[in-house]
């Protein structure tokens, strides 16, 4: 009997770590709005007309589809602690952010999921807050 437990209690710690406190994060989001901020300066985008972006996560990785003039998509690792959400780009089709860890800050409303952080990516001249808002889609 003993054994088992040591087998169980060793099998068990021995298990990946995933993000199962994510649950709330899991599924498919929509897209609504995207403001940048650089320099004091603040651009905002409308994805609710012309162009259309989902991101999908799941327990340990993520997604993002992006199509409306010129289709973009990447995805990767990620994790999650408290309200801070790190996402892992380890799949992108401009390869100067392929590799590029990206800390932000999530918050869910009803069904709005609001991500605020930091990109920067040097190889691409990158460096601006963001502020996505998403919808979850039924």
């Amino acid at each position: 009997m003993k054994y088992l437990l040591l087998f169980s209690t060793l099998l068990f710690a021995c298990q990946p770590a995933s993000n199962s406190s994510a649950g709330w994060l899991n599924g498919t989001w929509k897209l609504l709005s995207h403001a940048s901020i650089a320099k004091g300066d603040t651009t905002v985008t409308d994805y609710t007309k012309d162009q259309e972006m989902i991101k999908i996560i799941n327990d340990t990785h993520f997604a993002f589809l992006n199509h409306g003039g010129t289709f973009d998509a990447g995805g990767g690792r990620y994790t999650l602690s408290g309200d801070q959400y790190t996402e892992h780009l380890d799949f992108y089709n401009n390869k100067d952010w392929e590799g590029g860890v990206f800390t932000f800050r999530v918050s869910l409303h009803g069904d709005t999921l609001i991500q605020k952080g930091i990109e920067k990516v040097e190889g691409a001249g990158v460096d601006h807050e963001i502020i996505e808002k998403y919808i979850k889609v039924k």
